[in-house]
Order: C-alpha cells, then structure tokens, then sequence
C-alpha cells in the first residue's frame, strides 16, 4: 500500500466513523428521544458550560506552564504565551488529523524558541506517560467507587483481557527486538532513526532532571482535577443527571477518555460513550446524549475557537523571531 494512500486513510477513517457514529446514533433513536435530546442541549443552563469552559481553559494554561518546567532542564526557558497557543494549534490539528497535533506542538515551540524539535517531543512523549499514569490513577478510584458499573461497561465495549494483554505482551517482544536490531545496526536510515530516538531520550528524561518538581506535581493534579470537574459541572445542565454522584462521572470520565481516541477529537464517539456509561445509572438515554454532547460540543468549540486564533496570533507576538 502506498505511503501516501495510508496517511490518507488514517486521516479519513476516524472521521468517517465519527460521522458514521453520528449518523447511527440520530437513525437509532426514535423521533420522541431526539426530540427529548434537543430539548434539553437547547434548554442547558450556560452558567455550567460557561463555568465548565472556564476550567477547561485553565487546564490547558496549567498544562502549558507545566510544560516550561520540562523544556528548562534541556537548557531553554519558553515564553507562557509560546508554550499555551503551541499547545491550542496541536489541539486545533488533533481534531483534523488524529494524534497530529503532539508533532505540529513540538515543531511550533521548535521554530518559535529555538529548540530541536525532537528533544521537545521528547517532553511531550513524557508528558503523555505522566498522562496515562493520571488516568490509570482515575480509573483505579472509579473501580473503588464503581466497580461493578464499570466492569459491566467494559466487557461489553472491549475485547477479552487474556486477548488485550497478549497483544501487549507481543508488541512489547516486537519492540524490544526492532530495539535491538536499531542499536547496533549501521544502516543510514536506521543510524538517523537511532540519532533521532536518543534525541526522544533526551526529552523524556529532562523530566527526572526538572528542578521545581513541587510545581510540576502541583499543575498535574490541578490538570486532571479539572478534568474531572468540568464533567461534574455539566451534570447540571441536564435535570436527569443533575443528582448524580462523584462515581457515575468518573464513569463517564473513563469512558469519555477512551472515547476520545477512537474518533477524531471524540466525534460522534463521545455523546454515544456517555450515554451508554449513563444508562447503568438508569439515566434515559436522551439526557446521557444530551450530557455528553453539551460537554463535547461546548469544549470543542472553545479549542477550535483558540486554537485558530493561537494560530494567527503566533508570528505576531513573535514577529522579531
């Protein structure tokens, strides 16, 4: 299969099943329960979406101050306003093209503040491991919370585990060996590719080597305590999930979070996450569609909306460079 024919599909694929998602969850409901789902996104109070967007926005900030913490140790200091719409540009193209976002973020902090594109993906690859470790954190207190409501959901969405953690174990193999083979090989294209993975290292363990670690632990939490926050903040913008407890948000959370990489920026994958998650809280599908679009949609918007004004806004604060 050709080069170019594979990097058209990766980007046409999720899209087409966000809008196939989309097509299928408006076709699968009755006229009644669509009707139902418009009401309530049309009639959600915009104090919560505003207040969740408020978080929402502080997130990125602290997650964008946190990141200066991890370029220092490689010997740059990064302005806030660099790093902060470095960061909405890689939101904007996410949305576009899946997981893009991380390479034009580390070549737009690279071309702004002088620093070799491949040490500052270095720190986002060790940021997104910081990441998971938070969400591996957040998963393991909704199972305290709600164990059996998860492990329902998961059974039904996912593959068998024995199935999930041979494939792990079969990457890991596959891994260690390409590894091996990179490290002693004298091939150019392999020399470049192993130049370029020690550039990666680099990055990665300027973590270890950050010198205010208090702050860089702070904005972590802070990050996913908002997070968090704006699902619990938009759980008032529909009457049925106004009531709900911390567990069925964290939930939803999880759910949300897988969602979110299946499709391009969650299309159509998101709305249909939640709503599923809801219903074993006996919330009626229509409201669960209603939370998770209201959510999707409103934060959506506000990345979109920043992050192509980030993109204007970036050769002219930084003119003189």
């Amino acid at each position: 299969m050709k080069p170019k024919l594979i990097k058209f599909l990766k980007i046409i694929l999720p899209l087409a099943l966000g809008v196939f998602l989309i097509w299928y969850s408006i076709s699968s409901a009755s006229p009644e329960e669509r009707q139902k789902t418009i009401q309530y996104i049309t009639q959600a109070n915009p104090k919560w979406i505003i207040l969740s967007l408020t978080m929402g926005v502080i997130s990125h900030l602290s997650r964008a101050y946190r990141w200066k913490f991890a370029i220092e140790p490689l010997g740059h200091s990064i302005k806030l306003s660099n790093s902060f719409m470095a960061l909405m540009v890689g939101y904007l193209a996410n949305l576009g093209i899946p997981r893009s976002g991380e390479i034009l973020r580390a070549g737009t902090i690279s071309t702004y503040e002088r620093i070799p594109f491949k040490k500052a993906f270095g720190t986002i690859i060790s940021e997104r491991v910081i990441d998971l470790l938070m969400l591996l954190l957040v998963i393991a207190i909704t199972f305290l919370f709600q164990s059996e409501h998860l492990l329902s959901y998961l059974s039904e969405k996912i593959a068998s585990p024995f199935i999930t953690l041979a494939v792990l174990v079969g990457l890991l193999i596959i891994g260690v060996v390409f590894l091996r083979i990179i490290k002693t090989s004298k091939n150019p294209i392999l020399v470049k590719l192993r130049n370029f993975g020690e550039g990666l290292l680099e990055g990665v363990k300027s973590i270890s080597k950050i010198k205010q670690k208090g702050a860089f632990v702070f904005h972590t939490f802070l990050i996913w305590i908002l997070y968090v926050g704006m699902f619990y903040i938009i759980k008032f913008t529909v009457p049925e999930t106004a009531n709900l407890s911390i567990g069925p948000v964290l939930a939803t959370f999880v759910a949300g979070s897988f969602a979110m990489s299946t499709t391009n920026g969650g299309i159509g994958a998101f709305p249909i996450a939640i709503s599923a998650v809801l219903l074993l809280f006996d919330v009626e599908k229509p409201a669960g569609e209603a939370f998770g679009w209201i959510l999707w949609g409103s934060q959506t918007a506000i990345n979109i909306i920043i992050g192509a004004l980030s993109f204007l806004f970036l050769p002219i604060v930084n003119r003189e460079k």
